[in-house]
């Protein structure tokens, strides 16, 4: 141990980060451990370009930003049927994973727990974990299987959220057998000067490094391998939060292998041509999620020859994956952006500091950053009143809120 102590100690000289073991002594035998651990698996080379890419002007490249082709699912006409039964087929034969992003708590709709966990107000008082697990029992039936079921937790949610699907019997799935779950990647915290923070445990200020480390989170804990011995081939990824999700899709498979794209995804129109969300654009000809704040007015406002928007299509984290792609993907880690962030920390002499303004580098990947390594995708418009009821802010936001998504999901249900 003291020799391995002496190599984390050098380690930590050679990148300036000697302050991680200021408070060693004070710890436990078993937070010791986690804290070497957790400086073991720092990737210090990482880090250090994560901040030197902080103080970099960034160039103004001017990229071409085109519009993107698209299917709208309900003017298909007799090729519905067509893509429809090519995705039947492949679903039948099991070939089919979901997966569901819920590595965040529930603290923007004063929920104290995962998200997943949280109940939007139905008289069944269902979690949203619960309705996702109903749709997709109730998908997998008409197929006579069981569709693997992939739950991307968090270090902070992990334990919770496994409990509670243990304490509803994983609501009639089978934990390591049809249901997995594993925890996503996360990066240091770091202040303006470039330290590491050490949280309030005194262990290593950890944050989650964006939904865009779905890819390399898959692959590093051998999900991916997982999902080939179940023989998946395909993998829907989506949120938590949409209560309304169609994991399950055999039109958008069927589009997916018939044009032989290595991706797919659902998008909905925009409410207006002002929406503040992503929409689906090629840049430099490459597919891409440009965001609104890119987006000049002239732009958002133009329409083609129908009236339609020509950037229209908004990306609801509704994506299908080949697991190649996938695997190609998870193999280095994606660009990623930086948030400055409040962030409570222990100090050099041991205070706890609590920011009242952002003090903090955090580093995340936006999981559509990785479209631009396919040469083609398809993107499939889909109704927003049947596939998009987010639960992302409080009732008195009143947009993306739970009475909106209860009231969504009571209407596709009929449940009134």
């Amino acid at each position: 141990m003291d020799t391995e102590l002496e190599e984390i100690k050098e380690i930590l000289k050679k990148y300036g980060q000697e302050q991680l073991l200021n408070y060693y002594n004070e710890l436990d035998e078993i937070k010791k451990e986690t804290l070497l651990n957790q400086i073991r698996n720092i990737n210090f080379e990482l880090v250090k370009k994560l901040y030197d890419s902080t103080k970099e002007q960034k160039v103004n490249v001017e990229d071409k930003i085109t519009p993107i082709d698209y299917l709208d699912k309900y003017k298909l006409n007799d090729q519905y049927k067509y893509y429809e039964n090519i995705g039947k087929k492949a679903i039948r034969e099991g070939k089919l994973a979901a997966v569901t992003m819920a590595g965040g708590q529930g603290t923007r709709l004063g929920h104290n727990g995962p998200k997943g966990t949280y109940d939007i107000g139905l008289d069944s008082h269902k979690s949203l974990f619960e309705l996702l697990a109903d749709n997709l029992k109730a998908e997998g039936k008409k197929y006579d299987i069981m569709i693997p079921w992939f739950i991307m937790t968090s270090r902070e949610n992990n334990k919770e959220t496994v409990e509670f699907f243990e304490k509803h019997r994983c609501f009639g799935y089978k934990k390591d057998k049809n249901l997995f779950f594993f925890v996503q990647g996360e990066l240091p915290m770091m202040d303006t000067e470039g330290k590491i923070l050490i949280g309030e445990d005194g262990l290593v200020k950890l944050a989650a490094d964006g939904h865009g480390g779905i890819y390399e989170s898959l692959v590093k804990t051998q999900m991916t391998k997982k999902m080939r011995e179940l023989g998946v081939e395909w993998v829907f990824i989506g949120g938590v939060d949409n209560c309304l999700v169609k994991m399950v899709d055999p039109v958008l498979m069927g589009i997916a292998i018939d044009k032989k794209v290595t991706v797919a995804c659902k998008s909905v129109v925009k409410a207006n041509p002002h929406e503040k969300v992503g929409v689906f654009c090629k840049r430099n000809g490459k597919p891409n999620v440009i965001e609104y704040s890119e987006i000049t007015d002239e732009m958002a406002e133009a329409t083609d020859e129908n009236g339609e928007l020509l950037y229209g299509e908004s990306h609801i984290l509704c994506n299908l994956f080949s697991i190649d792609a996938i695997e190609r993907m998870g193999a280095e880690p994606l660009p990623y952006h930086v948030a400055f962030k409040k962030a409570k920390y222990i100090d050099k002499d041991g205070n706890l500091v609590v920011p009242d303004s952002p003090n903090a580098y955090k580093f995340e990947a936006f999981l559509f950053d990785a479209f631009g390594e396919v040469d083609d995708m398809a993107v499939l418009r889909v109704k927003r009143e049947e596939e998009f009821a987010p639960v992302k802010n409080s009732d008195e936001k009143g947009v993306d809120c739970p009475s909106t998504a209860r009231e969504l999901y009571k209407k596709f249900y009929h449940l009134d």
